[in-house]
């Protein structure tokens, strides 16, 4: 991961339909949601979603793939992980158990079950 990229998938998620569509995607993580179902669960024209989610894909952040006649969308969590990296990087000064709280953060919602 590097700069640019890291600010590309910033700029993508700097707006709050995408934003709550990268949420839903995640959310809805691993089936994933065709791009109408997804328009419907934000309440707007799918003509629209699709320009929103063609920057998600570009930004690295999410991707397609063909499910008969949907598109089913999910999200990049790998290349998450790797802007999170980025932004972590120098986290603390070296010092990683002051960086603790802020990634333990995240850690409850992503546990497997058992």
């Amino acid at each position: 991961m590097d700069a640019n990229t890291t600010i590309d998938a910033l700029a993508a998620l700097a707006q709050p339909t995408r934003l709550e569509a990268f949420r839903q995607l995640a959310a809805a993580e691993p089936q994933g949601i065709a791009a109408g179902e997804l328009a419907r669960r934000l309440a707007v024209p799918q003509n629209t979603l699709s320009a929103h989610l063609a920057v998600l894909v570009r930004a690295g952040l999410a991707r397609s793939e063909r499910n008969g006649r949907s598109i089913v969308y999910r999200p990049d969590l790998p290349a998450l992980r790797g802007v999170l990296a980025f932004l972590l990087e120098d986290c603390c000064g070296g010092r990683p158990e002051a960086c603790a709280p802020l990634l333990a953060e995240p850690t409850p919602c992503c546990i497997p079950s058992k």
